[in-house]
């Protein structure tokens, strides 16, 4: 597990050690991220149902009921802890956001396909579902601000970008039972979702490479953000669950996916809508390096 974790953590050097040489960074970086989340991260969702034996089709509906269940907690959490976390008004917006959305695209799905195998992207895929609508609504309004709701609306085509496009297939390949998918198909595929683990991981530390020296710092509300991200709320979100009857490899999933460090879509909402970036990036920054040793703890306490 330790050595998964390590692994991960050396791409992540790189990928800080790349930006500050200036082989990564600005518009590289741009274009890198949207190759990872419209055509590398796709193609690994959709070979991850035609990798041999196609993953259970019965945690379809389990693992959507259990993903709604979570970011309803979740949302409750978002808007009314983030008060007690910090003294600025100004960042319970981000703080909220902090608290509620993990990076499943960029890390999520590396780290799952690392644990459990490749197969389970899948599953976290499955989960990603409500977690991208979520984030495009609620996730919206906690950056914005209540009072702006009606100039936040949720656009409709959130739902069928490429990622969310290739859930929906791989779902209906599992739920069909689709097993004689040609190697002339699934292949490349395959070789194209290899890339995402790697190039996800230099992106992530090639933009921590561009932070101050203040925001890799942190400070009491970023650590106390953190700590609920990692740790608290994972934990309160799998015995919950399992309380409410759900199956254990279902709420193990579950419970990885939602245990991931602050999510980059934070900081693409603060810059959309004119919002300071400062809180979001320190939390996203913080909560990305200390997931290196909460996440192999969680998968130690979750196994």
């Amino acid at each position: 597990m330790f050595d998964v974790m390590i692994t991960l953590f050396v791409l992540v050097v790189a990928g800080y050690a790349a930006g500050k040489l200036g082989y990564l960074g600005g518009d590289f970086d741009r274009q890198l991220s949207r190759l990872v989340i419209n055509i590398t991260c796709p193609a690994l969702i959709l070979s991850s149902a035609m990798t041999g034996e196609l993953p259970d089709r019965r945690y379809i509906v389990p693992l959507l009921a259990v993903s709604v269940v979570t970011y309803v907690l979740l949302a409750a959490v978002a808007f009314l802890l983030p008060r007690y976390l910090t003294r600025q008004q100004t960042d319970e917006g981000a703080v909220g956001f902090a608290l509620m959305f993990g990076n499943v695209g960029f890390m999520g799905y590396p780290v799952v396909a690392s644990i459990f195998g490749h197969e389970a992207v899948f599953y976290a895929a499955v989960l990603n579902v409500v977690n991208t609508f979520a984030v495009f609504t609620v996730g919206t309004v906690l950056i914005t601000g209540r009072s702006e709701v009606e100039g936040s609306r949720f656009q409709k085509k959130v739902l069928y970008s490429t990622p969310m496009i290739a859930a929906y297939l791989t779902m209906a390949i599992v739920a069909l039972e689709i097993d004689n998918i040609p190697a002339a198909v699934s292949q490349p595929l395959t070789m194209l979702g290899n890339i995402t683990v790697p190039a996800a991981l230099l992106i992530v530390g090639s933009s921590m490479s561009h932070l101050p020296l203040r925001s890799m710092l942190g400070n009491r509300t970023v650590y106390l953000t953190a700590l609920f991200r990692l740790v608290l709320l994972p934990v309160a979100v799998y015995y919950l669950t399992l309380l409410l009857g759900f199956s254990s490899f279902v709420v193990n999933i579950n419970t990885l996916v939602i245990a991931m460090p602050v999510a980059t879509y934070g900081t693409i909402l603060c810059l959309k809508y004119n919002r300071d970036t400062t809180m979001i990036t320190e939390v996203t920054f913080i909560t990305t390096l200390l997931s290196m040793l909460t996440i192999p703890l969680l998968v130690m306490f979750l196994m």
